[in-house]
């Protein structure tokens, strides 16, 4: 039964998350379908998008001798340094062809060129807002089902911010897919479960 205070949050299902992209997530494309079918139950839907400058500051190549994957403490903590990826405009920045994008909402993060953004709520120093919050809130949305890539970053940054502001927060892990780097997928899902995150 679709209330009107149930939002759907379509999290990063862009080309370069998926399978060929420079940021391919394992089975990224396998989510498209099932996640287009749910949208028909939520009052809202709303799609994140990673929008980078060329030469963001999270990427390995605008640091000189730095391999992708590794890491680097900036001045809100620590980053992992990532291979070029959904640079504004660019091919590999697009939603995936197949996913539905007849929402209500499209939120761009990561814009700011010295500032990674993981979560639809925050940029990466945890205090810097989207803006997310003030429109679920305005418009009465309390309660927020997630999916999309990954599961161990940009959905878990998303439930966790999203359940610390007070939302009712349930992340569908079968439409999900994870980077997995060093055991990150494990350490997400314990957080998740330890804030009060439903895993479905």
């Amino acid at each position: 039964m679709k209330t009107q205070t149930d939002a759907l949050i379509v999290i990063d299902m862009q080309n370069d998350f998926c399978p060929g992209g420079a940021l391919a997530v394992a089975g990224g494309d396998q989510i498209v379908a099932p996640i287009n079918v749910l949208m028909d139950d939520f009052a809202a839907v709303i799609l994140t998008q990673d929008w980078h400058p060329a030469g963001h500051s999270s990427f390995a190549s605008s640091h000189p001798g730095a391999e992708p994957f590794s890491h680097v403490e900036m001045a809100y903590g620590p980053q992992v340094l990532w291979p070029d990826h959904c640079i504004q405009g660019g091919n590999g920045a697009a939603f995936h062809p197949g996913l539905r994008t007849d929402g209500d909402l499209i939120l761009r993060k990561g814009f700011r060129p010295a500032i990674d953004s993981y979560s639809a709520f925050f940029e990466n120093d945890r205090t810097t807002p989207t803006g997310l919050e003030g429109y679920l809130r305005s418009r009465g949305l309390t309660r927020l089902t997630m999916v999309g890539l990954a599961t161990d970053y940009c959905v878990n940054y998303s439930a966790l911010d999203a359940a610390r502001l007070g939302f009712e927060v349930k992340v569908i892990t079968d439409l999900c897919r994870a980077i997995d780097l060093g055991g990150s997928l494990a350490t997400a899902v314990a957080g998740m479960k330890a804030a009060g995150v439903t895993l479905a």
